[in-house]
Formats: C-alpha cells, sequence, structure tokens
C-alpha cells in the first residue's frame, strides 16, 4: 500500500461527505469539512483509534472487510470502490506490462468505417493512439497535442472549445486518477502527472482532491471554430484485446443541429486539402 496515496484518498473522500449525507447531525464547532474522522469509523463499524491509524498511515493491512466498510461510510460509487481496494494492495492491480500502444488493425478498420462518428482510442497516460478522420477535424488535427489531459489543461484554446471546461476537466482528473491507481508505476503516467502538476495550478488543485471515476455515458459541449456548437453523446468502451486502452465513440442526436454540424465537419474531414 502506498501510504500517502491510502491516507489522502481517505481524508479527501472524508471531507466530500456531509453530516447529512448520512444521517448524522451537525451540530457543534466543525473546524473540519465533511465528516470527522470519529463519525467515519461510528459508520463503518471500527474503533475511532483504529479509522486514525489508517489515515495516519499506520496501519498498513486493512481487510477487505474494513474496506467494504469504509467504501459504503463514505458513499463510494463502485470506481471509487475499486480505487480504495488497488490503493490499500486488496483489489486486483493491473499487469505490471505498458499498456500497448499498437491498436488492432481491426478496430481501426471499424473506426474509419464511422465517418460520421469521431472515435479515438487512447491509454491510461491519455495519449491518444489511434483516431479516425472525422475526430481528427473535431480536435483540430491534434496541432496542440496528441494527449487529452494537455489539451484540456495547457492548450489556450481549451476554455472555449469545451463549453463545459470545468466539468471536463474534474472528469478527466478523476479519470486519470483511476488509471494511475491501476499502474502507479506506468512510466507513461508517472510522465504526464508530472508534466501537468507542474505546468497546471488547475490540474494540480484537481489531483489534489483525489476523485477517481472512469469515463461513462455523457454528454460533451464543443464550440468548433469552423462548424460552430456541438452537442454530443461519448459511449466509452475497454478493448479487450489490449487491457489499458479504452475505445471513445461520439455521436450526435439525429436530425438535431448537432448531427448537421456534425456532417458537415465529416464533409470537411472527407474533402482533400489543396495539395494532397
Amino acid at each position: 500500500m502506498t501510504r500517502s496515496e491510502f491516507s489522502g484518498y481517505l481524508a479527501a473522500r472524508r471531507g466530500a461527505v456531509t453530516p447529512a449525507e448520512v444521517n448524522l447531525p451537525a451540530t457543534g464547532l466543525r473546524r473540519v469539512p465533511g465528516l470527522r474522522r470519529e463519525e467515519v469509523a461510528l459508520l463503518a463499524g471500527v474503533s475511532a483509534d483504529y479509522y486514525v491509524r489508517l489515515e495516519q498511515g499506520r496501519e498498513r493491512h486493512p481487510s477487505a472487510q474494513v474496506l467494504d466498510a469504509l467504501a459504503a461510510a463514505l458513499r463510494l460509487d463502485e470506481d471509487g470502490r475499486v480505487h480504495l481496494f488497488r490503493l490499500a494492495g486488496v483489489g486486483p492491480r493491473a499487469r505490471a506490462a505498458a499498456v500497448p500502444v499498437r491498436v488492432e488493425p481491426s478496430l481501426l478498420a471499424l473506426m474509419d468505417a464511422w465517418p460520421h462518428n469521431p472515435a479515438i482510442v487512447y491509454n491510461r497516460a491519455y495519449d491518444v493512439l489511434a483516431s479516425n478522420a472525422i475526430a481528427d477535424a473535431l480536435f483540430h488535427g491534434w496541432t496542440h497535442s496528441h494527449n487529452l489531459l494537455h489539451i484540456v489543461f495547457t492548450d489556450p484554446a481549451a476554455r472555449a472549445f469545451y463549453r463545459d471546461w470545468q466539468d471536463v476537466a474534474r472528469n478527466s482528473v478523476a479519470g486519470f486518477r483511476l488509471g494511475h491507481g491501476a499502474d502507479p508505476d506506468d512510466p507513461r503516467v508517472r510522465e504526464v502527472l508530472s508534466e501537468l502538476l507542474e505546468s497546471s495550478a488547475e490540474f494540480a488543485g484537481l489531483w489534489s482532491r483525489h476523485d477517481a471515476r472512469g469515463k461513462a455515458l455523457e454528454r460533451k459541449r464543443f464550440e468548433h471554430p469552423a462548424v460552430g456548437p456541438l452537442t454530443l453523446t461519448m459511449q466509452t468502451f475497454d478493448v479487450r484485446t489490449a487491457p489499458g486502452q479504452e475505445l471513445v465513440v461520439y455521436h450526435a442526436e439525429p436530425a438535431s443541429p448537432s448531427s448537421e454540424a456534425l456532417a458537415l465537419l465529416g464533409s470537411l474531414a472527407a474533402t482533400p486539402r489543396p495539395g494532397a
């Protein structure tokens, strides 16, 4: 177990739960946000002293039963629960081998067969390993970076491109944290983490929150310089033949302004450039 990661995660999650959310009275002067340590201990059915030792890193071997009780007390979703178990060295860990950088040719062919659906494959470090033509057009040809986190946090145009930049930033860091927990020794993950902690105060602030959750079905709002506003639904799939890779596919509601804009974007992507 990584003492600082596990302790930091417990403290951050404790600070994110209010007494009202767990039916506890919020009486008296509260000097900490969220729950007190003794309140978490009460909810989890462990002694206050034991919980303090856990959060301070002095107790290094919590059982699966204790971790389940803590996950319930801290109201963790399934991604958060898996992350807690991983940090404690109890949950399943990813293999030490790096995530493959090669995307299966059959998956590349499938992505190319979606001319109206931007599709990308990325790894735990949020490096884009593959993309189809319309995804290239959506993300401006990856002129700033092929790393999604670098785009969100270091591209000056990101706050205009992502119309809900705060939500995108928060969700991106939470997903990156989940991948980091799966294999914290991955050299590329460590490299990206170090780069962003140094270059982006916004990233560093979100990283300190210890949010950990995977991508799910969600809508993203873009402002594209060539076709205007786009609202796209995003689906994320694990690439089973290459653990650690994820496929993201975007689509627009049929007959919507976003569908028309996406069709225009596809046309622009299919138009040969002068001299090409």
